[in-house]
């Protein structure tokens, strides 16, 4: 969760503020992890003798890049909410998803509203970060938050400091960030079979 205050940071929030505002935040889901049975995973996988790992944040990293470097791309087009919204729709996970009613969703906000500045905040970085924070994001200028999910009291939060806050959705995000990630383990040989709500598109050509 670290992660999350140097996100911030890059987009205007001065690193000290972020790191207070989340401290309180990182010692809560740390105690809400610890009577976790942390490796029931692990020993399945050591019994039935399979290589096993973890790419959660690799995933969540690979897919707030991309999203981070789309808006770049496009930031003089995204003038208003809707130009976002549509954005996101054309990449073929959130369209897929918008299809099945579980695409991209504005929770604060609306269509017309100006974007401000766009930032890619609520991607990666474990979980959750504090409700804390909208009010610094407003006040360093940041207009409309894309995220992955979004608790109520945290929407409330947002809306409370007049931020628009799109979310992108939870599964299409996970892959959009897994299929970056399967098309460099394609390209080197391995063979990849998805399931469990994993939407499967290459961006390459064999």
């Amino acid at each position: 969760m670290d992660l999350q205050s140097h996100v911030l940071a890059l987009y205007g929030v001065p690193i000290n503020i972020a790191e207070s505002i989340l401290r309180p935040r990182i010692s809560e889901v740390s105690r809400s992890t610890s009577p976790a049975n942390h490796e029931r995973t692990t020993d399945i996988a050591r019994l039935l003798k399979l290589d096993y790992m973890c790419t959660h944040t690799v995933a969540d990293n690979l897919g707030a890049r991309f999203l981070f470097d789309l808006v770049k791309k496009n930031e003089n087009k995204l003038e208003y909410v809707d130009d976002l919204l549509q954005l996101l729709k054309a990449i073929p996970e959130y369209g897929l998803a918008a299809k099945r009613k579980s695409g991209p969703v504005l929770f604060a906000g609306s269509p017309e509203s100006h974007c401000g500045k766009i930032v890619v905040t609520e991607f990666t970085g474990g979980t959750s970060g504090s409700k804390d924070i909208y009010e610094k994001m407003s006040h360093y200028g940041i207009g409309t938050i894309i995220g992955m999910h979004m608790g109520e009291e945290h929407r409330k939060e947002a809306e409370k400091y007049h931020i628009n806050v799109v979310i992108a959705g939870h599964m299409a995000s996970d892959s959009l960030g897994m299929n970056l990630l399967l098309d460099e383990l394609e390209k080197k040989g391995l063979e990849v079979i998805t399931l469990s709500g994993l939407n499967r598109v290459k961006r390459y050509k064999k």
